[in-house]
């Protein structure tokens, strides 16, 4: 039986005022709650390791106030075609032998064309070869699309929500929140597993980053994988100058996370280059347990994998076994309603 998208008009499985509470809790109770969630769910200290690749780059005709690859916006992106095979390979040898586990390709455009799309199943097929599981950004997708993505052995289709339904349009004016949801039902259906995340820290209150968990938790079932970004602001975008987000919030943030959705992988995404150890540290507790490594994600900066492991060694963290992986998502699709 396939999995199913709510509406976000439906009632969410967790009223926002119910995920404010949790915001709401002293910060070491919420710490506390948070890490206790994650040990019923995970090992308590290993984090999954994903590397991301631009494979196409800019030019693209949405208006996301974040993004530099937005051709609507005078940024320092240049953009650049869809990366050939070989060079893809490349990438994805370097980071299988830097640790990651996951590899995961991005390509700039609203939606993509059957041609494109028989490119980027190309790209798929080489990198599965490697041993690495797979994962794509595209845009939206068109009926049948995520069916091929799936028949060329794609693991993961990621689509975040951004934000909450209510701020959405403040965000984005050349999609709406439903076409978002109508692409995770496709590839749901197809039988994909799910990454699906937001931003955070760009210029919204508490009460809108709880509508965007609520929305997040309210997906049925909710994503297997869950990247939370800070605001990496980029000169040239609308949100160039958007407040910064108090790190002691992105941490509740990710704690809030863990508690509404225990199963999922709570990956920290961009923003993490300009983040002290400390407040990684404290993500971890709070239950993040993936990362993206690497120099870049997309066109924004990463720490680099050598950082990573020091800050691993530091904390005692260690590579999530895949089998581990394996069985997390098992069990996710076990427990969660169809």
């Amino acid at each position: 039986m396939h999995a199913r998208v709510r509406h976000e008009t439906l009632a969410p499985v967790w009223p926002v005022q119910a995920i404010l509470d949790l915001f709401a809790l002293p910060f070491n109770d919420l710490l506390l709650r948070a890490q206790t969630v994650h040990r019923a769910h995970h090992p308590a200290n290993a984090v999954q390791q994903s590397s991301l690749l631009s494979i196409k780059t800019g030019a693209c005709p949405e208006d996301c106030a974040y993004c530099p690859q937005s051709s609507r916006y005078h940024t320092e992106v240049e953009p650049a075609p869809l990366m050939p095979l070989e060079q893809v390979l490349a990438a994805a040898r370097k980071a299988r032998d830097a640790g990651a586990q996951r590899f995961c390709m991005g390509a700039a455009w609203r939606s993509p064309t059957e041609r494109q799309l028989d490119q980027v199943i190309e790209h798929v097929q080489a990198v599965k070869s490697l041993g690495l599981e797979t994962c794509v950004t595209l845009g939206m997708l068109k009926d049948g699309q995520a069916e091929r993505l799936k028949a060329a052995g794609l693991d993961y289709y990621n689509h975040n929500l951004d934000t909450a339904p209510e701020h959405y349009g403040e965000i984005i004016r050349t999609r709406t929140f439903q076409d978002r949801l109508d692409t995770l039902r496709r590839v749901r259906d197809a039988g994909l597993k799910v990454c699906c995340g937001g931003i955070v820290g760009m210029g919204e209150s508490r009460e809108i980053r709880a509508g965007l968990i609520a929305a997040l938790a309210s997906l049925d079932p909710y994503p297997e994988s869950v990247p939370v970004n800070q605001l990496v602001k980029a000169p040239g975008t609308p949100l160039a100058d958007a407040p910064d987000l108090d790190p002691i919030e992105f941490v509740r943030t990710i704690a809030v996370t863990r508690i509404v959705m225990p199963r999922a992988v709570v990956r920290l995404s961009a923003g993490r280059e300009s983040m002290h150890d400390s407040t990684q540290a404290l993500c971890f507790m709070a239950g993040a347990n993936s990362i993206f490594h690497g120099e870049r994600l997309l066109t924004t900066p990463n720490p680099q994998a050598q950082a990573d492991a020091r800050l691993f060694e530091r904390l005692g963290l260690v590579p999530m076994p895949d089998d581990t992986v394996s069985a997390t998502l098992e069990t996710h699709a076990a427990a969660s309603p169809a």
